[in-house]
């Protein structure tokens, strides 16, 4: 059709372009005949445009309307209003058919992400048609999406929940055990037929999830806040007592020297000896500690899981030397004592059980999904920061050696840059902004060269910082959004679409027809909802038509 070469010399335009010809023009307007022209009625906003625009995205639902099939029948029922109906959201399909018309998909900024996506999957458009000015506006829906999945919602409970079959189902679901349903119904099931099947394994089953929300979830009940409390307590109580390990105060030096029979000479050997009140102190944690990391591996739903998380792998390695060095500290060998040498200084780990404070505080978690989210921008910052540091350095070399005596060819008289490894040091001191005073240029070249340093590390270490801002402020407040939403006892599944109720035209293109008669499906208020056309074996959507209108249609 000439008409269709018009429209698709439209579609080809971009903005700035030269208009369309006369000869188009007259073509589209000589187009515009009622035999032409479809009304779409969709969600009561009715849309007038050509079936040659429909026909612009072959195997769409909309360029189904523009099939030969489809226009018989539309003829056959009523030859002056050719009116479809879709009962879909009014204002998407504006976009959805300025896409027919113009061959750019735009994303509404007022409509949610999910909506549009559904949209575009009922009328048969590809997501990636859409126009790159819109395409992270589409996005923002599916990475708020997956931010929302890491975040899971704390329950909001006051007080202990009564036994629940469901509530305990929705527990296992949350924690990952999958199977409580199936034991409830078999338990259930069990009880009326008045016999005991498998009450030992039951029993664990129902145990499990219980007690893994008892240590893991701090929100699950008021006994996990209690534990979560105490948990947090000993951490606390744990960092406090490393830390206090190294004060003067609670260290005495004692003489270990031990006279050797015959020897001429006497080596003097002195030991650091803790205050036992902090030994004690740090035992009670550890027992503490062993009981929680005992508990959750017991009853952890996913041993693999539970293996190859990091806070676990923490947790295992900070317990353990305290048991290898009061296993050894009866021993007096030499051996034994550079262990317990070694497991002194491996003690440090213990400072890292701080990071188990992200089971208890949203904003820990939110920080180190941050960090993870941002890794292209920090390695960004890492490239920055090394091209700067490497120039700078070079330059601040070359920079503090003019004017050195012809006697002190190395320069070392009057500046403190006697290499460009020592200038690495300085550059990243004065790109960073912190300026310890301990180097510095003393020329007026080097001078020049540090102040151009710490403009140029200002500069970069300000432009990749906003974007890691910007995602720490989105996933924060996600992770607030995901803690305020109401508790979901079940899932709301609608039930499957009867003869009274509205189809919504979902229909398969290569459906097989097995009778040479049309079939007629009637909706709400006996409206034609579809209508099957054994022809070609293709299934055509016509809405909008009486009971009667219909039978006559069949």
């Amino acid at each position: 059709m000439i008409s269709s070469v018009c429209v698709s010399s439209y579609r080809g335009r971009k903005s700035g372009n030269k208009p369309p010809s006369k000869t188009c023009l007259k073509e589209e307007m000589s187009r515009g005949e009622d035999s032409d022209k479809i009304t779409i009625n969709v969600g009561g906003t009715r849309h007038e445009t050509y079936k040659s625009t429909l026909r612009t995205l072959p195997g769409t639902r909309l360029a189904w309307l523009a099939d030969p099939d489809a226009q018989s029948a539309l003829d056959a029922a009523d030859g002056q209003s050719q009116e479809v109906f879709f009962d879909r959201h009014p204002g998407i399909f504006s976009y959805v058919l300025n896409y027919y018309r113009t061959g750019k998909l735009h994303c509404p900024a007022d409509v949610c992400g999910p909506l549009f996506e559904e949209e575009l999957a009922f009328w048969g458009i590809d997501e990636t048609d859409v126009e790159p000015c819109c395409w992270m506006t589409y996005r923002q829906h599916r990475d708020a999406e997956e931010a929302l999945d890491i975040f899971e919602a704390p329950d909001l409970i006051t007080g202990e929940p009564p036994p629940d079959p469901d509530e305990d189902e929705l527990a296992a679901r949350r924690l990952g055990i999958e199977d409580v349903g199936a034991v409830g119904a078999s338990s259930s099931s069990s009880c009326a037929n008045g016999s005991a099947l498998d009450g030992r394994g039951g029993r664990w089953r129902r145990l499990q999830p219980r007690m893994w929300a008892l240590f893991e979830d701090p929100y699950s009940s008021r006994a996990a806040r209690f534990i979560a409390f105490a948990s947090l307590f000993f951490i606390l109580l744990s960092i406090t007592t490393f830390c206090l390990e190294t004060h003067e105060a609670f260290n005495t030096i004692k003489n270990k020297t031990e006279p050797t029979i015959n020897g001429s000479e006497v080596v003097l050997q002195y030991e650091i000896e803790t205050d036992p009140a902090l030994t004690y102190v740090e035992g009670v944690c550890v027992v503490w500690f062993t009981f929680e990391f005992l508990v959750r591996v017991v009853f952890s739903p996913n041993k693999i899981e539970f293996v190859k998380n990091l806070l676990n792998i923490i947790d295992f390695v900070a317990i353990l030397p305290f048991y290898l060095e009061v296993g050894l500290s009866g021993l007096s060998s030499k051996a034994a004592k550079d262990v317990l040498g070694f497991l002194r200084v491996v003690r440090f780990v213990r400072i890292l059980r701080i990071f188990k404070l992200t089971r208890h505080f949203v904003g820990l978690r939110v920080l180190g999904h941050t960090l993870r989210a941002s890794t292209n921008e920090f390695l960004l910052l890492i490239i920055f920061l090394a091209l700067g540091v490497l120039i700078f350095a070079t330059m601040i070399y070359y920079a503090e050696r003019i004017g050195a005596k012809p006697n002190d060819p190395s320069a070392s008289e009057h500046t403190e840059f006697k290499n460009i490894p020592i200038g690495f040091w300085w550059a990243v001191v004065t790109m960073t902004t912190l300026g310890y005073g301990d180097m510095y240029p003393k020329t007026w070249s080097g001078m020049l060269v540090g102040a151009l340093c710490a403009l140029a590390g200002v500069l970069t270490i300000a432009m990749p910082v906003p974007v890691i801002v910007n995602n720490f402020g989105m996933y924060y407040s996600l992770a607030m959004a995901k803690q305020k939403l109401p508790r979901k006892r079940k899932k709301h599944i609608p039930p499957a679409p009867q003869a009274s109720s509205p189809i919504f035209c979902k229909t398969d293109l290569n459906m097989a027809c097995n009778s040479t008669q049309g079939e007629v499906c009637l909706g709400k208020d006996n409206r034609l909802m579809e209508h099957n056309k054994s022809d070609n074996c293709k299934e055509v959507v016509i809405t909008g038509y009486t009971q009667a209108e219909a039978r006559s249609l069949s």
